[in-house]
């Protein structure tokens, strides 16, 4: 029932309900959240991954919409759905972090372009491992492994129930780990390219007359291409570990 006389078939009640938290986690979470991916799609994504949850988990939903524990229901699953593609958004974080440690070293930090997930400028190199990310988080099938954990979500996470503080806390300290991962991910070629600098700065000292920039930017710049060329298949590997982990906090914020 809606109240106020009003009623709805109960099969299409429970279907709104169950999208609320499935379409939360697309907003929030990469490759489904992104501005390319048309709002019809989505919708037409949630709905139909709520039929499965539906048919897997036992989904009640409140019996009347305007009601007060039916407000305190759905903003409930809007956190959880929000968590759950959250967490996932944050270890897509990695690769600005590691851009800009990389770009300001080679003097690119200044190169952006739009990115097609968030339509804002962001820079060229992190537009690049983004993308990069994103294509290696298809290819391991992470986005079958997020639906999978939004499903079972319902069964650990019934409707009704909130997250514990204990969950938020995880989700805070794992907002560190975009740093760390993205310091980690820009390690090879910034510390190739600290080096050079270190040489740069050398060659400054004992020969002032020297055009540190005429000398020092194009260097940069070389060395810091040849690098990335050399590294990446090494920050491929570690992106795989970037996308493992995220996964893994997402299981842990479900699982426990």
């Amino acid at each position: 029932m809606l109240g106020f006389g009003l009623s709805i078939e109960p099969q299409l009640w429970a279907l709104i309900f169950t999208m609320v938290r499935i379409g939360a986690a697309f907003v929030a979470a990469p490759v489904f959240g992104a501005v390319s991916v048309p709002l019809p799609v989505r919708i037409a994504l949630s709905g139909s991954i709520a039929i499965l949850a539906m048919n897997t988990a036992h989904i009640q939903p409140p019996d009347q919409v305007f009601a007060l524990a039916t407000f305190l229901s759905v903003a409930g699953e809007v956190l959880i759905g929000l968590a759950l593609g959250f967490i996932l958004q944050i270890a897509f974080a990695a690769p600005m972090v590691a851009s800009e440690a990389i770009g300001i070293s080679m003097g690119i930090g200044f190169a952006t372009t739009v990115d097609p997930q968030h339509g804002t400028s962001t820079p060229a190199l992190g537009n690049f491992l983004s993308i990069l990310l994103t294509l290696l988080f298809l290819s391991v099938n992470g986005h079958l492994v997020l639906v999978e954990l939004v499903v079972r979500s319902y069964t650990l996470l019934p409707p009704g129930a909130w997250l514990a503080p204990s969950q938020f806390e995880n989700i805070v300290i794992f907002g560190g780990y975009a740093f760390l991962a993205g310091l980690l991910l820009a390690l090879p070629v910034g510390f190739l390219l600290l080096c050079l600098n270190i040489v740069v700065g050398m060659l400054s000292r004992s020969a002032p007359a020297l055009n540190l920039f005429a000398v020092g930017l194009p260097a940069s710049l070389f060395v810091g291409v040849i690098a990335l060329l050399v590294a990446m298949p090494a920050m491929g590997d570690y992106m795989l570990v970037i996308i493992r982990e995220g996964l893994e906090a997402t299981r842990h914020l479900v699982l426990g």
